[in-house]
């Protein structure tokens, strides 16, 4: 078939306005809620929903920052990663969590994915670990977990710190346990797409450890917990009031709204079995929050470019690799060092998956796939 027919509705890649009507009366109460209190930086409202989100992670501190990126930079700045340091991370990644192992003055060292899980391959760190290296750094990416055990028994034996990326999966367990206290730390985003998402950038990093959240709470306000006394040169990043109220507003609804991706997924999953392409591979001891449904194809292109004639919204996560962006050009890393990560690169489409995506969109993006293989 030459044209894939157009749907009868539009189906975006993901619909936020949607999840906004869904919970109007709750955010728009929220929202109310904080500017009657006259308190619009720090304050209850986000240590409230530290508690509650820490609470929901299974982990004893949550701290809420301003967004993703600082979540990861912080922590590692927290832990004590500086420059001269080495930190182990995916080849296969947005490049934020590259970005910030380099904001430390560290260098970030690239370690090719699992080819049926797209993250971080264990049975790789090892031999990219030198005298320099002070920290691991997985991802769980699309939000599907990273294998955690074999990472964290490789940091305990090297004596290395494992910062885990969480900004993708809001909800997913590991061998049965919510993200969010397996390692040292995790580093979450609350951009606005994200399974829990706030209405603009916000983030927060979740801990067991009593002292790096101290750490981290003094170098988000300033290197400061009295007023105008400065402890060490600390960031401005810390967590809107207004984003902390609608985070905690969206909270309660995330297992279920995570429930129905994963339900959509499975859909999926089901009608593209047979056809030409490559489907996520979930192990056994995953529970993904479906952040994204990923799939592998050849002439990705031409695929992309008839579903997107037929209605059908699409991205690509991601179509350059960290180590092909011309912001790390000075580590002259070289051409052909993760043909994996190339790879993926090149073949990777996502496909709609938001929690507001109803049946009939969701067949539609079956048909249409189906049309175009």
């Amino acid at each position: 078939m030459d044209v894939v027919p157009a749907v009868a509705t539009a189906v975006p890649f993901l619909d936020l306005r949607a999840g906004y009507d869904e919970l109007r009366a709750e955010i728009d109460a929220s929202i109310g809620r904080v500017l009657d209190s006259g308190m619009y930086i720090l304050g209850e409202e986000v240590a409230a929903f530290e508690r509650e989100y820490a609470e929901y992670c299974g982990c004893a501190h949550a701290i809420g920052v301003a967004n993703g990126l600082d979540a990861l930079h912080l922590a590692l700045r927290a832990m004590g990663i500086g420059a001269g340091d080495e930190v182990i991370v995916p080849s296969n990644t947005y490049i934020a969590t590259w970005l910030a192992v380099s904001q430390c003055g560290a260098t970030p060292v690239a370690v090719e994915p699992d080819p049926a899980t797209h993250n971080l391959d264990p049975a790789r760190i090892e031999a990219a670990i030198t005298p320099r290296t002070r920290a691991l750094l997985p991802v769980h990416l699309y939000g599907q977990p990273a294998d955690l055990d074999p990472i964290l028994d490789i940091g305990r034996r090297r004596g290395l710190r494992v910062l885990e990326d969480g900004a993708q999966a809001q909800g997913a367990r590991y061998k049965g346990r919510r993200l969010g206290g397996h390692g040292d730390a995790v580093a979450w985003s609350f951009y606005p797409g994200k399974n829990l998402g706030a209405f603009g950038d916000a983030g927060a990093i979740t801990t067991n450890d009593a002292a790096l959240a101290d750490r981290l709470r003094v170098l988000r306000n300033y290197g400061s917990r009295v007023k105008y006394v400065n402890e060490v040169q600390g960031w401005n990043s810390r967590l809107d009031p207004l984003q902390a109220a609608i985070l905690r507003a969206k909270l309660p609804y995330l297992d279920a709204w995570n429930a129905r991706r994963g339900a959509i997924a499975a859909r999926y999953a089901a009608a593209f079995t047979g056809l030409d392409l490559v489907l996520p591979g979930v192990p056994a001891w995953a529970e993904p929050a479906w952040h994204l449904f990923v799939v592998r194809v050849a002439q990705r292109e031409r695929v992309q470019s008839r579903l997107s004639a037929a209605g059908i919204g699409t991205l690509i996560h991601y179509p350059v690799p960290p180590h092909r962006q011309g912001a790390y050009r000075d580590l002259a890393l070289p051409g052909d060092g993760f043909p994996l990560a190339d790879r993926l690169a090149g073949e990777v489409l996502s496909l709609p998956i938001g929690p507001q995506q109803d049946a009939r969109a969701t067949q539609a993006v079956i048909d249409a796939v189906r049309a175009c293989l």
